[in-house]
C-alpha cells in the first residue's frame, strides 16, 4: 500500500509515521523532512511552536525556512533573522544540508488547521508573496 507517508517500525514492531512524502523538502539533491527540523527547534526552551518550509533558492533548489513562535518577545512582529546565535547551537546537530538557510522569521502563531496541523501551504504561499 502507497499513503504517501514516512514512518519507521522500531525494535519493538512499533510503525510511527513521522512525516509525509509531499513536505520533504529538496536541498540540492538531499530530501529534508520538515518534522526532524521542527522537532530540533521544538528542544529549544524559548520555542513555543514552529513550522519548517522549503523556500525556493536559485543555488541549492530549496531551502529550509522556519517560522518559530516563541515564549518571549520577539525583537519585532515578522522578524526575520538568518538565525539567533542561541538556535545555531540547536541546529548545529543536524547536517550542512538541512540548516535553515532560508532563515528564521518569528511570528505571533504558527498557522494551524482546527485539528491542529501545521498549514504549510499557507506558509509557503506567504513566504512567495515576500519575494
Amino acid at each position: 500500500m502507497h499513503t504517501g507517508d514516512l514512518g519507521y517500525v522500531d525494535n519493538d514492531g512499533y510503525l510511527f509515521i513521522v512525516d509525509r512524502l509531499k513536505e520533504l523538502i529538496k536541498v540540492k539533491g538531499f530530501q529534508v523532512p520538515p518534522a526532524e527540523l521542527e522537532n530540533i527547534l521544538l528542544c529549544h526552551p524559548l520555542i513555543h511552536d514552529a513550522a519548517v518550509v522549503g523556500i525556493p533558492d536559485a543555488e541549492t533548489g530549496e531551502s529550509p525556512k522556519a517560522s518559530t513562535n516563541t515564549l518571549e518577545e520577539p525583537p519585532e512582529p515578522n522578524h526575520r533573522s538568518k538565525s539567533s546565535p542561541s538556535l545555531s547551537l540547536f541546529l548545529d546537530k543536524v547536517s550542512p544540508y538541512k540548516q535553515l538557510s532560508g532563515g528564521v522569521e518569528f511570528v505571533k502563531e504558527v498557522p494551524k488547521s482546527p485539528s491542529g496541523k501545521i498549514l504549510r501551504r499557507l506558509l509557503r504561499e506567504r513566504n512567495q508573496s515576500k519575494l
